[in-house]
């Protein structure tokens, strides 16, 4: 791998109750508990990290659950307004039935650029999109007893985002990260990295009417783009500097090394390094199964396991 953006390496949305959430996603949708830690900023607030067997980069999908505390969001401009997934040829119609089944809002299969897709509202109102890739997604999957490898998700097939204007947002794609585009339908631009196969899509929605959305429950903190290590990290930090845009320092976040600036379009970007990932502080065989804590709020493990809510 090249020094270059390697697609999509997480994304982070804002969620209400953490035991509804984890049981969507764990046992709705089949994912693996990767990771069960806090917010660095509110450890009383979990964050949890949903993924594949080892949380590969392109398949972590992270949450913030707040509780009663969260305000409900709004999509619309400047923001992430869909997450999509990659699935199996032929399973839209078990999805359809299980998605029903656990009353979440869906809408009928449709298709974009070639290709079929589901879309549904998770609990708290996110907007996911489960899509069969026009060229097989050969990701292993995780599965679960009810979730198994000939429907399970393979990990992130494209993020959407939402712009009053898209040249300025497009440029960051093309001329820092090294995305081209690839397609146009109408309003909607899709641009590719070919530095990667899976997670490779990121869409523009160009909709200039449209009202600026409000960050909260049911909506998308950040996206966060992958880089193979932390030396290519501060490569695109220079990048970035050079397009006069502000960008944080380098952050230690346990399982990556993370960079943060907002794009001109106003979406919250992340960069985040493939190092040293989830394996660190449990054996992969654990992963999930344990509060992990950042060294700061050690101390205060006892509290903390009183004050956040029991999973299980």
């Amino acid at each position: 791998m090249e020094n270059k953006i390697l697609g999509i390496h997480h994304i982070t949305a804002i969620a209400g109750d953490a035991r509804r959430n984890y049981d969507f996603y764990t046992r709705v949708l089949g994912l693996r508990m990767v990771k069960k830690t806090v917010n660095f900023d509110d450890p009383e607030t979990y964050h949890f990290y949903f993924g594949d067997e080892v949380g590969t980069p392109g398949t972590i999908l992270t949450f913030f659950p707040w509780g009663n505390r969260v305000r409900q969001g709004r999509r619309g401009t400047q923001q992430v307004t869909e997450i999509g997934y990659a699935v199996p040829e032929g399973s839209l119609d078990f999805w359809k039935k299980r998605l029903e089944e656990n009353n979440a809002i869906i809408n009928n299969v449709a298709s974009k650029f070639g290709e079929q897709y589901l879309t549904f509202l998770d609990p708290d109102g996110l907007k996911l999109e489960l899509t069969v890739p026009s060229e097989a997604d050969m990701r292993t999957p995780w599965e679960t007893d009810e979730v198994k490898a000939e429907h399970a998700t393979r990990g992130f097939h494209h993020v959407t985002l939402t712009t009053l204007e898209k040249d300025a947002t497009a440029r960051i794609l093309t001329d820092i990260f090294g995305y081209r585009l690839l397609q146009q339908d109408v309003n909607r631009f899709r641009f590719v990295t070919d530095a990667v196969k899976q997670a490779a899509f990121v869409d523009l929605v160009e909709a200039p009417g449209e009202s600026v959305g409000f960050v909260g429950g049911g909506s998308v903190h950040h996206v966060a783009f992958r880089v193979k290590d932390e030396a290519t990290l501060m490569q695109f930090r220079e990048k970035v500097v050079a397009q006069g845009l502000n960008i944080t320092e380098k952050i230690d976040r346990n399982y990556f090394y993370s960079l943060y600036f907002r794009e001109p379009g106003g979406v919250l970007f992340e960069i985040a390094t493939d190092n040293p990932g989830f394996a660190t502080d449990e054996t992969v065989a654990e992963l999930g199964s344990g509060l992990k804590l950042p060294s700061q709020y050690e101390g205060y493990r006892n509290r903390l396991e009183q004050v956040l809510p029991q999973l299980n």
